[in-house]
């Protein structure tokens, strides 16, 4: 009787929700990686560099940045408004000039990234640390973005 699958489609079993769209996904990378590389179509692999996580609590915001291999005087970081850029140069050496690639993930190059803060900040009262390939950021909130104690009389 069921034997068709609920509605009378074909029965295919239980698949991942995101099983089809995952299937696309590693299509569509296999139609363009041959065109990555040529001028013009760099936005083909552009990811988001470097990978971070923004967390705050009652006075800061702490930015985390992954930046494995990268020094610190390669870094420029700016805070300005409600904005925290981080930026930089990522240089890898090379393989070689006869080597072939089956895969290709780390790039080199200029990177810049834009964090908009949640409130205000104390541009002034900006701190950054790099150890063992991770930035860290502390980005001190301005007093008017401070949370108050109101007293209930």
């Amino acid at each position: 009787m069921f034997t068709r699958g609920l509605f009378n489609y074909p029965s295919m079993g239980w698949r991942h929700p995101f099983a089809e769209l995952e299937r696309m996904s590693r299509q569509m990378d296999r139609l363009t990686q041959g065109l990555v590389g040529h001028p013009g179509l760099g936005w083909l692999s552009a990811k988001v560099f470097p990978a971070i996580n923004l967390t705050e609590d009652a006075d800061n915001y702490y930015v985390r940045a992954e930046l494995p291999g990268i020094k610190a005087d390669a870094l420029d970081i700016q805070a300005v408004g409600r904005n925290l850029t981080i930026a930089g140069e990522r240089t890898i050496s090379s393989e070689g000039e006869n080597v072939r690639y089956h895969r290709r993930e780390r790039e080199a190059g200029k990177f810049s990234r834009v964090i908009g803060l949640p409130g205000e900040i104390d541009a002034e009262k900006v701190d950054a640390k790099l150890a063992n390939g991770m930035l860290m950021v502390t980005v001190a909130k301005a007093e008017a973005a401070k949370p108050k104690q109101i007293t209930v009389s």
